[in-house]
């Protein structure tokens, strides 16, 4: 079959430092990323060199303030860079994600001070952050979490488990939600823990059907004691700041949807004008044509879904309802054009000589972080129709 090279995205960007900008992704992506994905995911391997990479390069602080150390990008251009990073490999652009989502609490809620002595080495000082409010017995129920922080002299002493942590065991810093006062979301309080904390720990990583190279485990917090200055904002809040945080991190995770839909597409189309039968390519075929032109439709519609969703949020106009919908659409599209790549390309789609089985089987969890796809409707029902009576 002939070498049929992907085109790079057309995409709308609103200056031209953010089209260097994606130049930029795309030469790392190329270089660095795209060429180990297949060997390193089956592996299980973490590229933990590559996150070195995309620190020193500015990448893991775009959407933050420039004297901190952040890039000061608009979510618009922000989230186009998730969606390179993810169609070289899943594990990179939800790393990146998620270190953004662990990042927000300190940026958004810390004091001055905090931000001052914090945030330089967590957007460009090589540091990987992890953010921690599921726990195994609260998970779509998040605000029945039972960490608890109780107050001891100028410290916090955190006790509990978390679960479902991506970077769990791995990372330098974890934005925690624990309980300090009363039941229910009124009663959380949001702390920056340090990776080597005393006390702190990890189980062994999950054995996952996908993103094997992108290690989530249970996170264990053995009486670790945090100074009141780790605390992130005021006592209490803590929910609120988990919820705002992933609003614009359910963003990250459409973004990375598209992202992956967009690589399955584009093989999806080599292998179709490639491939011969009956004397001919079979994307001559009238079926196939048509499955290739919905695919397209979709990874087109979510990434505009996504786009108008960052630009309510860069211009500070509410957002969460449009966020949940993006978020939505996005991964379930992710979900159904992996699987179209797959049926393109017959027996071959369900082997690993090429990389679609391992798409389909990543898109599926994007259905489930951040909120499962049953809570995105929850979500935007409540925002069209009011919460539910009980």
């Amino acid at each position: 079959m002939p070498d049929r090279a992907p085109q790079p995205v057309d995409r709308q960007l609103p200056t031209e430092e953010a089209r260097d900008l994606i130049s930029l992704v795309r030469d790392i992506a190329q270089r660095e990323i795209a060429p180990k994905a297949a060997e390193e995911e089956d592996a299980g391997r973490f590229p933990r060199e590559v996150f070195t990479l995309l620190s020193e390069s500015g990448l893991l602080g775009l959407p933050y303030g420039s004297e901190y150390g952040g890039g000061d990008q608009p979510y618009e251009v922000y989230l186009q860079v998730l969606e390179e990073l993810a169609a070289a490999r899943l594990t990179v652009g939800l790393g990146v994600s998620v270190h953004t989502l662990a990042t927000y609490a300190l940026a958004a809620y810390g004091s001055k001070e905090q931000r001052v002595e914090h945030l330089p080495d967590m957007l460009g000082g090589g540091l990987l952050g992890a953010y921690c409010l599921s726990e195994p017995s609260s998970g779509s129920d998040a605000a029945s979490l039972r960490t608890k922080a109780v107050r001891d002299g100028d410290d916090w002493v955190l006790t509990g488990t978390k679960a479902w942590i991506t970077h769990g065991g791995i990372a330098d810093f974890y934005t925690v939600m624990a309980r300090t006062g009363e039941d229910g979301p009124r009663g959380i309080t949001a702390f920056l823990v340090p990776g080597d904390a005393e006390g702190l720990g990890s189980a062994a990583p999950e054995k996952k059907m996908g993103m094997k190279g992108s290690p989530t485990a249970q996170v264990h917090l053995d009486g670790v004691r945090v100074p009141d200055e780790r605390r992130i904002g005021e006592e209490g809040q803590g929910f609120a700041i988990a919820l705002s945080a992933l609003d614009s991190g359910r963003l990250g995770i459409a973004a990375c949807a598209i992202g992956l839909a967009q690589a399955a597409l584009d093989e999806a189309v080599a292998y179709a004008t490639g491939r011969r039968q009956f004397g001919r390519p079979i994307a001559d075929f009238q079926g196939l044509r048509f499955m290739l032109a919905d695919m397209a439709t979709q990874v087109e519609a979510g990434r505009a879904l996504y786009l108008a969703a960052a630009r309510l949020r860069d211009v500070g106009r509410p957002f969460a309802k449009q966020a949940a919908m993006a978020k939505l659409h996005c991964t379930d599209t992710a979900m159904k054009v992996t699987t179209d790549a797959v049926q393109v390309l017959g027996g071959y789609g369900y082997t690993a000589d090429f990389p679609v089985e391992r798409y389909m089987r990543e898109a599926k969890v994007l259905q489930i972080v951040e909120g499962t796809n049953q809570i995105q409707r929850m979500v935007i029902a409540r925002h069209l129709a009011g919460p539910e009576t009980r």
